[in-house]
C-alpha cells in the first residue's frame, strides 16, 4: 500500500505495525504537509464485528478527548483499493520510540526516571479516568507508552497511545463486554470482561515492573496471583511496596484511582524520612520487614500489679488461715490440713494465669490490612493520615500524646501512656517512614 492515496489526501509513507486485521501507516496529509498516523481496519479473513466495535468507539473516544499526551483525532472514513477495503481513522503523528522498543534498544530506567514516568502517565489516566463517562484504556503496556525529547535530567515526553481497546463505563451498560487487553499487564478482573480505572492502574503498575526487572510480568512468578518481581530489583523499599499496592490482584486492596496513587506517589518522591534510633532503654519491640510492620508496646505497670497481687494474695490468705484454725477449734474438723493445699494450689494457678489476662498493646499493619490488639479493621489502601492526640493535665500543665492513624473514616488510636516522648517520637517517625506519610503536629 505505499505510495497509495488514501481519500485522495493522505499519502501512504510506510507501515508503523501491523496486528492482524489492523496497520497502523505513516502517511502524509496533501492538504497540510504534515505526518499523520493512519489505523486501517480492512475486511480479511481475521475481521470480526467486535473489532469494527472497537474501532469505531476507539474513533468516538479520540473525538472527545484533548490532551497533549494523547494523539489527536484528525479524520475518519471507509476506503476500498483494488485489493481491499475497510475503515481508517487518522491520528496526529507522534514520532517517538515505545518503552518496549527502548527496553530492547538497550536503554535502562532509574529510580528517579521509573518515577518521572510514573507521575506523568497517572497525570494522563487522571484526565482519562475523570471524563463523563469516564474513559478506561485497558492496554496499557510497553509497547503504547511512547517516550520522546530526553534532556537533562528529564526522562522525557510521554504519550499513551492505542486506544483499541478503550471502554467507556457507559458502553458497559446493557452490553455484552468484550474481553481485551494483553497477557500479563492485564489485572485479574479484567479476564471476566469488567474493567474499572483501577484496572489501568494494575496495568501500569505491570509496565512499571517490566521497565526495572527487563522481564515480562506473565515470565515472572506469582504467588497467589501477585507478581514476584522483588528479588529482581535494586529499588527502595517504599517504592517497591507502592508497586505491590498497585498490582494487588484483590480489586478491594488495590489502589482505587489514579487521583489517590499520584497523592501517594507524590509524597513518596518529596518525603525525606526523618531517623530516630531507639532509646536505649525502651522495652517496645518493633519488627520491620518488606511489607509489613509490628509495634508490641509491654504494659510497664506490670511489676506493680504483680506486687499488688502478691500483697492481696498474703493479706487473703491470712485471713482464711485464721478463719480455719478458728473453725478447727471449735468444730473439730480439721479442715486447716485438708483446705491449706486445695487454696494454695488456686493462689498458684491464679498468679500463673495472670500474664494470659494481661496483654500488651500490639499493632500490625501490612500492604492489606491493619489491626490493634488483634481486631482486624481496616484494608491498608486506606491509610490515609498518621498524627497525634494530645491529652492536657490542665493541673501540673503536662501533654501527653497518644499515635493515632486515619483509616478511611477508622481511627486507630495507639496508647502511649506509659511510653516516654523519645520513644512516641521513635514510634511516630518508624510508622511515618513505613508509610511514607508525613506525621501531621
Amino acid at each position: 500500500m505505499v505510495e497509495q492515496v488514501l481519500k485522495k489526501r493522505y499519502q501512504i509513507q510506510k507501515q508503523l505495525g501491523q496486528n492482524g486485521g489492523r496497520q497502523t501507516l505513516l502517511a502524509r496529509d496533501l492538504q497540510t504537509q504534515e505526518l499523520v498516523a493512519i489505523k486501517l481496519l480492512t475486511f480479511g479473513v481475521d475481521f470480526q464485528w467486535d473489532d469494527l466495535k472497537l474501532f469505531e468507539r476507539e474513533a468516538q473516544t479520540l473525538q472527545s478527548l484533548s490532551h497533549p499526551a494523547i494523539p489527536g483525532y484528525l479524520d475518519s472514513f471507509k476506503f476500498q483499493t483494488a485489493k481491499t477495503k475497510g475503515f481508517a481513522l487518522v491520528q496526529s503523528y507522534i514520532p517517538a520510540k515505545s518503552l518496549a522498543e527502548w527496553v530492547e534498544s538497550g536503554r535502562t530506567f532509574n529510580q528517579i526516571e521509573i518515577k518521572q514516568l510514573t507521575k506523568s502517565l497517572l497525570e494522563i489516566l487522571m484526565y482519562l479516568h475523570t471524563q463523563n463517562p469516564p474513559v478506561i484504556h485497558r492496554d496499557i503496556k510497553p509497547s503504547n507508552i511512547l517516550l520522546a525529547n530526553r534532556s537533562g535530567n528529564s526522562v522525557g515526553q510521554v504519550y499513551l497511545v492505542d486506544f483499541g481497546s478503550v471502554q467507556t463505563l457507559a458502553a458497559t451498560e446493557g452490553s455484552t463486554i468484550t474481553v481485551v487487553g494483553t497477557y500479563g499487564y492485564m489485572p485479574p478482573e479484567q479476564f471476566g470482561g469488567r474493567a474499572v480505572p483501577a484496572s489501568d492502574l494494575y496495568s501500569l503498575g505491570a509496565t512499571l515492573i517490566y521497565l526495572v526487572t527487563g522481564t515480562h510480568p506473565a515470565d515472572l512468578p506469582q504467588e497467589d496471583l501477585r507478581i514476584q518481581f522483588e528479588p529482581k530489583i535494586h529499588l527502595d523499599l517504599a517504592f517497591v511496596d507502592w508497586l505491590q499496592w498497585i498490582t494487588e490482584p484483590d480489586l478491594n486492596s488495590r489502589l482505587t484511582s489514579a487521583e489517590q496513587a499520584l497523592e501517594s506517589l507524590k509524597k513518596l518522591i518529596n518525603w525525606i524520612p526523618t531517623v530516630i534510633n531507639k532509646p536505649t532503654e525502651s522495652k517496645v519491640k518493633l519488627n520491620k520487614y518488606l511489607n509489613n510492620i509490628e509495634i508490641i508496646i509491654p504494659d510497664n505497670t506490670a511489676f506493680l500489679k504483680y506486687t499488688f497481687i502478691g500483697f492481696l494474695g498474703i493479706f487473703i490468705s491470712r485471713i482464711i488461715i485464721y478463719i480455719l484454725k478458728w473453725l478447727d477449734e471449735i468444730y473439730k474438723l480439721n479442715l486447716l490440713t485438708e483446705l491449706i493445699p486445695i487454696f494454695l494450689m488456686i493462689m498458684i494457678a491464679f498468679i500463673l494465669l495472670f500474664p494470659i489476662f494481661h496483654k500488651s498493646t500490639r499493632l500490625r499493619i501490612d500492604q492489606q490490612k491493619i489491626s490493634l490488639n488483634e481486631r482486624r479493621q481496616s484494608p491498608r489502601r486506606a491509610i490515609l493520615k498518621l498524627g497525634f492526640f494530645r491529652h492536657y493535665n490542665y493541673n501540673n500543665g503536662s501533654v501527653r500524646r497518644d499515635i493515632q492513624i486515619w483509616a478511611g473514616t477508622q481511627v486507630y488510636k495507639l496508647p502511649t501512656k506509659n511510653l516516654s516522648d523519645r520513644e512516641v517520637d521513635w514510634i511516630a517517625s518508624e510508622l511515618s517512614n513505613f508509610l511514607n506519610l508525613p506525621i501531621t503536629k
